[in-house]
């Protein structure tokens, strides 16, 4: 009984210690499988920011979306195609080489017809937004990381194009999306960025736009509305909202893009996001720039608008 009572122990001590180095060894597989996730992680996350950090800052931010949008084939909008293409439908050739030369308000094309073209503009490309794959919120974690900034610079290339869409119906004249040495104008830049600021309610954006709308207007020399972009009143501005969007759009490559948890209806840059996010975003542009000296000539500028024109206009002096 005795030598029993002893073997028992002896099995029982056994089976304690292999018990025991199966939990160790299994917590140091977890640790080795952690560890390499994470270290998978940090890569994914380091070629994403290389892939994305088009101007070279260490950062991801929106400078980098208009960059990689505007050399995205198909983005950049020709102002006299475009024009010419929407407004031959229902008006004659000295109709439109007015609305080109100067503006469509100037050719007597009447702000409801501008605002049925606006939408259709919208529509078509929220419609282009809405094909872009929802793999983003499918499962499959690193593996899945080489689609996000395709997609990502998908969805910033279509609100890029609508927007000059807009500005071009709304009378603004050709903004300059020639790439000089892989870089665009500083000018183009800060004003590509004013408008999305407008699309996302940026603070400040609005005022912005409609001033230098009414600027425009007024026949301020383009070297003048340049400085004002580039280092003079609405400068300011244009930092405020490259900080907001450095701030969410760092938190939507990395914090959303690696949440197992998101289900494939919810994709980041699926359907949800296009008919909630996008159209709305358009709609803020398009409701800003058919209210201004551009658009109606019976526009008055607010006091806010004024200063900015005033500070514009001054530089001259």
């Amino acid at each position: 009984m005795k030598k029993n009572i002893e073997h028992n122990s002896t099995d029982t001590k056994n089976f304690k210690e292999t018990l025991n180095q199966a939990v160790k060894n299994a917590g140091t597989a977890v640790s080795s499988t952690t560890e390499k996730a994470k270290t998978a992680l940090t890569k994914s996350k380091d070629s994403i920011l290389k892939t994305i950090d088009t101007n070279g800052n260490g950062e991801i931010d929106i400078e980098d979306f208009i960059i990689i949008g505007l050399q995205t084939p198909g983005i950049k909008v020709n102002r006299t195609d475009f024009l010419n293409r929407e407004l031959m439908k229902n008006y004659p050739p000295e109709v439109i080489e007015s609305a080109i030369t100067r503006n469509p308000a100037y050719a007597q094309i009447p702000a409801c017809e501008i605002d049925k073209i606006a939408d259709e503009v919208i529509k078509f490309e929220r419609n282009c937004v809405s094909g872009i794959s929802a793999a983003l919120g499918a499962p499959g974690g690193v593996a899945m990381v080489a689609t996000i900034p395709a997609d990502l610079v998908q969805y910033y290339g279509y609100m890029l194009r609508a927007a000059q869409k807009l500005m071009y119906l709304y009378g603004f004249p050709e903004i300059d999306t020639t790439e000089k040495e892989h870089k665009f104008d500083s000018e183009t830049m800060n004003l590509l960025i004013i408008c999305l600021g407008v699309m996302y309610g940026v603070q400040g954006t609005n005022t912005a736009l409609k001033a230098m709308a009414t600027a425009l207007g007024k026949g301020v020399e383009k070297k003048l509305m340049n400085a004002a972009l580039t280092k003079g009143t609405i400068y300011p501005i244009v930092k405020s909202v490259s900080k907001w969007f450095g701030v969410n759009m760092t938190k939507q490559v990395f914090a959303g893009f690696f949440k197992k948890a998101i289900p494939v209806v919810g994709g980041v840059i699926g359907g949800g996001i296009t008919y909630l996010s996008f159209k709305p975003c358009c709609d803020k542009l398009k409701e800003s720039l058919r209210d201004t000296l551009l658009s109606n000539p019976e526009y008055h500028s607010t006091k806010e608008e004024s200063v900015i024109i005033d500070a514009i206009e001054i530089q001259e002096m």
